[in-house]
């Protein structure tokens, strides 16, 4: 027989910390981990939240309620909150003696009632009370528990704490039982069942059904038992408290084992010892195997009795737990008795005898002495065997004695409590008839409520309707604003057209002067040569070819020029195709050769002959063209240009002119590309307009394509453009 101890932890939960739904258990614990994460240092406020965890976790899972107890008493530690380390305590505790460990578990109470009187915290320190009884009626130590017991419920009369009350009414019935007083633990029992029904606790409801079923188990009132035994289940269906239901299902596998219905109540304890294992609880596995093993001894397999007997002394001894000690051990002996095993009967009845003595529980003693009587009986030892059977008999006529009184009281205490039914029934009625009330009087409000709520809406559907004449009076208004508007438009935009246009001419100008300054230069020189007859017919035949190339390259330049000037123009169309950048550069590299190598300037073209670029063929040819000039033009002797290509990836390539010159400051690389440039003199003092880096942003840009430079002074220069990657073609483009 199993009482119902684990409700002591909703008491905890609602005292202490509050009660937190079993449903957002899980959200809080998301809540607490989530905010310990993003926060240096723990609050009070997750703390009080940990502690809630760990009263939370205990019905399910008590190692959780281990691991937050005691992350709450680090983190308390560390901050010095007073109060969080009690409770966490008051939960590592719990857990500990839950497991066995009766030793951790007194220090880490006797360190929170200490906290507990230091912050006149009452209702924690009633809490540690209790939950000291409870541990010492574990361990047989009856006059201690009920010292502990009466100090929590002292405070808690004083304090008026209904719901701790009744669970120290029921620790005390507990005791009371153990100790083989029936009559007094039923009368607790009940004082705590009125108790749990004026408040409507359903948990706690569940535990007094399942205690009184065990106090009427014990006055061997079976089918009476079994009906306090379902009442207690049918309240903990679909409740998470899996200590309870193991606890009920146990109690009534062992009402079946009394009827020798062996069967059913093997149902019902398999049912029980799942719950036990999965929640590790100790108490629980020793008394379902000591169960087991008497149903299987009466079934006639005796290995598998004598084993389950085994495993749950073993269990009993590690934890000094005397009750379930003396009843295993007893289990034994008649287990062995059944199969005429005297001698080891004899062994662990007489040790079974010791510790029922210990625990006084008459109910126990009288077993014991049945067993040994049994047992010396069957040895052959008649006298010793008669000496226990008229102990036995003593133990049971004491027994039987208090029967009678008990039943008798277990009658009137079941009529007194129909007649706190019947007035709590009176009293709920009056509470019906006052609820009735209330609801007339809500319906009178509602209805004055409702015509308040009439009169608005009519005034709104009013205020609605004027609200959109204004609306549609505001909307003319704003189309009458709008054609305003695209008037205005239309003249700044005509406006902005007139300022393209001399912008455009400013830029022919300029191209003019800066591209085509140097090769007319050169054209007049060599005719005032001519007209001079400076040079001989053998030198002006040997200039011949240089001139007539570079009155071959200006004549594709000023063609390329007034294509560029084309490409300004609004109805320009741009015939971008396939070609090979090859091509283009190889041209370009040829037609400065000789200029560059004039300032002994080293000029490579480094580009593939495989790379295939998607543009306007004229307009990259313009703009190859001008950082090679502009190149030549800032480089020194032994300086080197070079011209590469890179992939960029499936869709661009990289073209780049870099040389190793002069280079450019922050501010120079700032006005490189904007509509106002003060050329500087290169370095033969070469003077240009300063207006070609735009062309080349302009060109680059029609072809899809971005420019962009880097350089540092004294090191030199790097342009480089983007361009859209073109498809291979075995035709070369020819430059006119």
């Amino acid at each position: 027989m199993k009482i119902f101890l684990a409700t002591a932890l909703l008491f905890i939960s609602i005292n202490t910390f509050g009660l937190v739904n079993r449903g957002r258990v899980d959200s809080l614990k998301i809540l607490v981990e989530s905010s310990l994460k993003n926060q240096a240092e723990p609050d009070t406020l997750d703390i009080n939240r940990l502690n809630k965890l760990a009263a939370n976790y205990f019905d399910s899972n008590p190692d959780s309620t281990l691991y937050y107890g005691k992350k709450s008493i680090e983190l308390s530690r560390k901050i010095n909150y007073k109060a969080g380390v009690a409770d966490g305590l008051v939960q590592s505790a719990h857990a500990n003696f839950f497991k066995g460990r009766f030793i951790d578990a007194q220090q880490e109470f006797d360190e929170a009632i200490l906290i507990y009187k230091k912050l006149n915290d009452y209702t924690g320190l009633g809490n540690c009370y209790m939950l000291c009884g409870r541990m010492y009626n574990l361990l047989a130590n009856y006059r201690e528990a009920l010292v502990y017991l009466n100090l929590a419920l002292d405070i808690d009369k004083k304090y008026n704490l209904e719901t701790a009350e009744s669970d120290c009414y029921k620790n005390i019935g507990i005791i009371n039982y153990s100790e083989g007083q029936l009559s007094n633990a039923l009368d607790y029992y009940y004082k705590a069942l009125f108790i749990s029904i004026k408040l409507h606790n359903k948990s706690f409801m569940s535990a007094d059904y399942n205690d009184i079923g065990v106090v009427l188990q014990s006055m061997e009132l079976y089918p009476k038992a079994l009906e306090y035994f379902k009442k207690s289940l049918k309240m903990l269906q679909g409740t998470k408290d899996l200590n309870g239901i193991g606890t009920v299902y146990e109690n009534i596998g062992e009402v079946f084992l009394h009827e020798k219905d062996y069967d059913r109540a093997i149902i019902y304890l398999t049912k029980s010892i799942r719950i036990a294992q999965q929640q590790d609880d100790k108490e629980g596995m020793m008394s379902v195997y000591t169960d087991f093993g008497l149903c299987y001894a009466n079934n006639g397999q005796f290995d598998k009795a004598i084993s389950y007997l085994n495993t749950s002394l073993k269990i009993a001894s590690k934890y000094k737990n005397v009750y379930n000690q003396a009843y295993t051990l007893i289990g034994l002996a008649t287990a062995y008795n059944l199969q005429k095993d005297y001698k080891n009967a004899y062994k662990y009845a007489l040790e079974g005898q010791k510790y029922a003595i210990i625990l006084g529980n008459v109910s126990v003693r009288s077993n014991a002495a049945l067993q040994l009587n049994q047992t010396l009986a069957g040895l052959g030892k008649f006298d010793e065997a008669y000496k226990y059977l008229q102990q036995y008999i003593t133990l049971k006529d004491s027994l039987h004695n208090n029967e009678s009184i008990q039943k008798l009281t277990s009658y009137n205490l079941e009529l007194d409590f129909a007649t706190k039914q019947r007035q709590f029934a009176r009293q709920q009625n009056e509470k019906d008839i006052l609820y009735q009330q209330r609801i007339k009087q809500q319906r009178l409000i509602n209805t004055i409520f409702l015509s308040v709520m009439i009169g608005m809406i009519t005034i709104s559907i009013v205020y609605y309707r004027q609200k959109r004449k204004q609306q549609k009076i505001n909307l003319m208004l704003e189309d009458k604003n709008r054609e305003v508007l695209q008037q205005k438009t239309s003249i700044d935009d005509q406006a902005q057209k007139l300022n393209d246009l001399n912008t455009l001419k400013d830029r022919l100008i300029s191209v003019l002067a800066h591209d085509l300054r140097a090769p007319l230069s050169t054209l007049r020189g060599l005719f005032s040569l001519l007209q001079d007859e400076t040079i001989s017919h053998e030198q002006m035949l040997d200039m011949i070819p240089t001139v007539l190339k570079k009155l071959e390259y200006t004549s594709d330049f000023l063609d390329t020029l007034l294509f560029w000037i084309n490409s300004q123009m609004d109805n320009f169309e741009s015939s971008a195709k396939s070609f090979y950048v090859k091509d283009i550069v190889s041209y370009e590299t040829e037609s400065y050769q000789e200029q560059a190598a004039t300032k002994g300037i080293n000029l490579i073209d480094s580009v593939s002959y495989d790379v295939v670029a998607s543009a306007d063929p004229n307009s990259i040819r313009i703009v190859i063209r001008n950082l090679i000039t502009n190149a030549i033009k800032f480089s020194k002797e032994n300086d080197t240009i070079e011209i590469t290509s890179t992939q960029q990836d499936d869709q661009n390539l990289v073209i780049t002119v870099k040389d190793t010159g002069v280079g450019m400051n922050n501010e120079q690389l700032n006005k490189l590309f904007k509509s106002k440039v003060n050329s500087k003199a290169g370095t033969n003092n070469e003077s240009g307009t300063g207006m070609g880096m735009l062309f080349c942003k302009d060109l680059i840009e029609k072809c899809s394509g971005k420019i962009w430079v880097t350089s540092q002074q004294g090191k030199g220069t790097e342009f480089s453009f983007t361009l859209p990657t073109g498809i291979s073609t075995e035709a070369r483009f020819e430059v006119a």
